[in-house]
């Protein structure tokens, strides 16, 4: 029996960085300090965004933050934001933490040796003998590798998994760093939870998963990921994602549904990580879209910015919002290069 999505929540940390205060407190921080950032002002109105949620107010990005202060923020926020989410997520699925057989946590964006999972799972009261499986690496595309990996586990043998994936991105903010990337990554990114519990015991959920998959690019381990030193982690962002999602995606994607008998044809909505709205305007062209398909996309991007991995949950749950009878198709991009993939039938 496939496995079935039960239910699915999402959670935000308390302080909203509004895109016009973040545009003054970026000028206030780097004009002067970097030749090219009055050049890439545009780059902050041009994103689509809003608002974003942050684990930190503004006065914590505007001090000297080093790996211990960082990793005391991300512990802090990343396990509020667990209880959060996965609670809702039970709630939502009518389900008790004693029925969870596996917890799969994906995070990226800070360290935690116990995980997170394991400084709540007691108090919140899974099962003593519950299964962990901390994932880290996947950046934005763990959501979509997270759900697939929980639909596989949960369908054999059958048993309930809760997934919760948490990014704390905005705790990379480097004053320090003049570079590029480093701008683009303040211009974009926020702070987000979203978690999903999918049972292969249960029937009757927000739909089937029916088939799953990813696919790598060779010598792309430039285009994105983290580089590491004594102050935190600096993003590796490149500015060719859109043009990669244009020239590459499409037929990696293809072959996907191809080797599972399927072609976009049989697609009947697309449930995409909304990177930036370049690469939301990237997916639209090269998957022949009418221009504002993607309009949750750019909703979730609009009021949360790029959440890095649980983005593509956000855009999920909004899309389970409508009455919907069809087939689904998810698709997440993250370091590797990858592309992870997933169909659900409803």
């Amino acid at each position: 029996m496939r496995s079935q999505l039960m239910a699915i929540a999402t959670a935000s940390p308390p302080f909203e960085l509004r895109t016009e205060d973040v545009i003054a407190e970026a000028t206030r921080i780097f004009a002067g300090r970097h030749r090219d950032f009055e050049r890439m002002m545009p780059v902050f109105a041009n994103t689509g965004i809003r608002r974003r949620q942050s684990v930190r107010p503004y006065d914590w990005f505007r001090q000297d933050q080093g790996w211990p202060e960082r990793t005391e923020a991300y512990i802090e926020g990343a396990t509020d934001l667990f209880r959060k989410a996965a609670t809702e997520a039970l709630d939502r699925s009518d389900m008790e933490a004693g029925e969870i057989d596996t917890i799969i946590t994906v995070s990226s964006t800070g360290v935690s040796t116990p995980s997170i999972e394991a400084r709540v799972m007691h108090e919140m009261g899974f099962h003593r003998n519950v299964s962990r499986v901390p994932v880290f690496g996947l950046g934005c595309a763990g959501g979509a590798t997270g759900f697939s990996l929980a639909a596989r586990l949960a369908q054999a043998p059958a048993s309930n998994v809760l997934l919760v994936v948490i990014e704390l991105c905005t705790l990379a903010f480097r004053p320090d760093e003049m570079t590029k990337s480093n701008i683009i990554a303040t211009a974009l990114f926020g702070d987000g939870a979203a978690a999903c519990i999918l049972s292969g015991k249960k029937k009757d959920g927000l739909g089937a998963i029916e088939f799953t998959g990813e696919h790598s690019w060779p010598d792309t381990l430039d285009i994105m990921g983290w580089r590491m030193d004594p102050q935190g982690f600096g993003a590796i962002f490149s500015q060719r994602i859109p043009e990669f999602v244009t020239q590459e995606l499409r037929a990696a994607a293809d072959g996907f549904l191809n080797r599972n008998g399927l072609t976009v044809d049989d697609i009947d909505q697309y449930v995409f990580h909304p990177g930036g709205a370049k690469v939301i305007t990237a997916l639209e062209q090269v998957f022949h879209l009418d221009q504002g398909a993607l309009e949750i996309e750019r909703q979730v991007l609009a009021e949360h910015g790029n959440m890095s991995a649980p983005t593509m949950l956000f855009v999920l749950k909004e899309a389970l919002k409508k009455p919907f009878t069809g087939r689904r198709f998810m698709s997440a991009l993250g370091p590797g290069f990858t592309s992870s993939f997933a169909t659900m039938v409803s």
